[in-house]
């Protein structure tokens, strides 16, 4: 390519996010790190070269305005990576409504949102990528994370719906389903997830997370980033509309 391509990652300021916009930065792009946590994602953004924009995906405005900073500032936009997440982990029977209103908006409109405001970019170019985060609850269930299972099932349907409306203008879209990764927001989840349990955290870790997986270890954010990485380039020309398990077995059975 001629001209650096760029690329939007949001909830870039940390885990798979960070991850992913240092991979991507490193390929060649032009990264645009979009997160709630202003200070980080200008530290991530600082660190790569890249641009900063804080917002709150929960809001359409915002979601707008993301790909709008991203234009203005590198005049293009080739590459969306929806990242941005966070976890509400309770029964259904206790499960706070707007906790279940603002998963919905972060997870599943504001991919949705974001992916219909930069496709115009795409299309014109005849060229993007758009890869969505979603998870291993993209395909299976587990207790207590009904807010999260629904959006990420969701935006597996969005990924497919996408791709075939993306194939005839030079746009593949993909979606990345990892396991359990290193990260803050996982150990998180530990905690939360020892909670309803009632079980320690290393218990959490032994007997809930890692007992399903083959390979019985933590994923790593680099390497959700490294495959994040080859559906963002050229060579991937040929795949769209597909749900990519990173899962170390986890769904295997």
């Amino acid at each position: 390519m001629n001209e650096a391509r760029v690329a939007i990652v949001t909830g870039g300021a940390g885990g798979i996010g960070r991850a992913v916009a240092e991979r991507l930065s490193a390929d060649g792009c032009r990264v645009a790190v979009v997160d709630l946590n202003a200070e980080q994602a200008g530290v991530v953004a600082g660190a790569i070269g890249g641009l900063a924009i804080q917002a709150d995906l929960a809001q359409r405005a915002d979601c707008r305005r993301a790909v709008d900073e991203t234009v203005a500032h590198f005049g293009r936009a080739d590459i969306l990576i929806n990242n941005a997440g966070f976890q509400h982990i309770a029964p259904i029977a206790d499960f706070p409504e707007d906790s279940w209103e603002k998963l919905l908006a972060v997870l599943l409109t504001a991919p949705f949102l974001l992916t219909k405001y930069v496709w115009p970019q795409m299309a014109g170019r005849g060229w993007g990528r758009v890869v969505n985060v979603s998870s291993i609850h993209g395909k299976v269930a587990s207790p207590n994370k009904a807010g999260y299972v629904s959006a990420k099932h969701g935006l597996i349907g969005l990924t497919r719906t996408a791709a075939l409306e993306g194939g005839s203008l030079g746009i593949t879209v993909n979606a990345v389903c990892p396991a359990f990764v290193r990260t803050a927001l996982v150990e998180n989840q530990i905690d939360d997830l020892a909670r309803t349990r009632g079980i320690s955290a290393a218990d959490v870790l032994g007997q809930v997370i890692l007992e399903p997986a083959a390979i019985k270890r933590m994923i790593e954010p680099v390497e959700v980033a490294a495959l994040i990485a080859y559906l963002c380039s050229d060579a991937a020309a040929a795949v769209t509309g597909a749900a990519w398990d990173i899962d170390l077995g986890w769904t295997a059975r």
